[in-house]
């Protein structure tokens, strides 16, 4: 734990997530981390949150069953706390109740159901698919010389391999992946609306198709799987999917992103790592410690009052944790604002902690074990192809990812 030298700085004036945090959290977070472990902050919607900064608080909250994700009881919340600049916040959406907006014990249930359908064999037998993909895709970029990564590579990479797992056809995947950009990237109420509503009749026909025909993919399974009797209910059909699909192809395209930006940065480690690619399993737990995926946790709120430090949030106040900040704590990573693709990164938050832990982890690992180990055996050199202070942030508090990646390979 942080050794305490006097009293810490009270932070009274609350941080906007706005432009500037989307573009250099970790500026932020550096500071925010010595003044204390949790302060008091304003999303875009204009929600009033309390961010955790530091790696110990982070990882006991995040296991903290005194911290609800009651779906019903945050959109209660949210109508109690809007603000003058929360007036046009789209509250929220019936995609938001799956097992990660709950608490036990029906988070246990939809954890059960899904985890006999969403095993260990069922993503181990896709790496001979996912290398195929990897191997076509890269075609493309060496045929091309210059590309954005993002959108040649690190985007349709995932995207199509968990179509293919849950069985959304081909011609479908590149519409369901432009709906859930939109949902994600702070779109207006009313395109948010739109998106929402035009996403959920996508699934609910998708679901009626597997319902009446099932094929041998993971969305029939989930349509079709029982525990003891026990199934997926029509109103927790079309929210499972829509996380699995969030789950299964988000995290990997910034996992993806970011760590080629992280190597380009730091030409030693991508040295390090050509010259023994035996360290690559190594080097993915340091780039998800350094740069992850996920910037803050979900949503969560507080059922009575819980201490940070020497701060007491009091109960009914949500909670957001800063992984990409927790995972930058020098308290227990040393020298964290430096990639070492040899450091021993276990333990890091990237993918949360405890009964949350994100289910699509197993996935991204492996995908990006293919992705970055062929990609580093296809092309001699890897470059960014521009001024490295025109790349952008995606203007989320939830996903790290670039907008663009424009690199050039040889």
């Amino acid at each position: 734990m942080r050794e305490r030298t006097g009293v810490a700085p009270v932070i009274t004036e609350p941080i906007r997530l706005e432009d500037d945090f989307f573009q250099d959290p970790h500026a932020v977070y550096r500071r925010l981390r010595e003044e204390g472990p949790v302060a008091p902050a304003v999303t875009p919607w204009g929600r009033r949150i309390w961010l955790v900064t530091r790696y110990d608080e982070a990882r006991a909250l995040l296991a903290d069953p005194r911290l609800s994700k009651d779906n019903k009881r945050v959109a209660e919340l949210i109508g109690n706390q809007i603000t003058a600049t929360a007036q046009n916040s789209p509250g929220v959406s019936p995609l938001a109740g799956h097992m990660l907006n709950s608490d036990p014990p029906d988070h246990t249930r939809l954890r059960t159901l899904v985890n006999k359908a969403f095993t260990a064999r069922t993503v181990a037998r896709l790496r001979p698919r996912i290398e195929e993909i990897t191997d076509a895709l890269l075609d493309d970029v060496a045929a091309a010389g210059t590309v954005d990564l993002m959108e040649a590579f690190a985007a349709p990479l995932p995207t199509t391999v968990i179509s293919e797992l849950l069985g959304v056809p081909a011609e479908d995947s590149h519409v369901f992946r432009a709906w859930m950009s939109s949902l994600l990237s702070g779109a207006s109420p009313e395109v948010f609306q739109r998106d929402a509503t035009a996403l959920m009749e996508f699934l609910n026909g998708l679901i009626a198709d597997k319902r009446r025909a099932p094929t041998d993919d993971l969305l029939s399974e989930l349509v079709h799987v029982s525990e003891r009797g026990d199934r997926l209910a029509e109103s927790e059909l079309v929210p499972m999917v829509f996380l699995l699909l969030l789950a299964g192809h988000e995290t990997t395209v910034n996992l993806i992103g970011n760590s080629v930006l992280a190597l380009m940065e730091n030409p030693d480690q991508l040295a390090a790592l050509r010259a023994d690619l035996s360290l690559l399993p190594t080097a993915i737990e340091e780039f998800l410690r350094f740069d992850g995926p996920v910037d803050v946790a979900t949503l969560r709120f507080t059922t009575e009052p819980v201490r940070a430090g020497d701060t007491e949030i009091p109960a009914g106040e949500f909670v957001m944790v800063a992984l990409l900040s927790a995972n930058r704590d020098a308290e227990r990573f040393p020298g964290p604002d430096r990639l070492d693709v040899t450091r021993q990164a276990g333990g890091h938050l990237a993918f949360g902690h405890g009964i949350h832990y994100c289910v699509g982890a197993p996935l991204a690992r492996l995908e990006a074990e293919i992705a970055l180990g062929k990609l580093l055996r296809r092309f001699d050199t890897i470059e960014l192809d521009g001024d490295p202070g025109a790349l952008r942030w995606r203007a989320s508090t939830l996903f790290r990812g670039l907008e663009k990646l424009p690199v050039r390979v040889s």
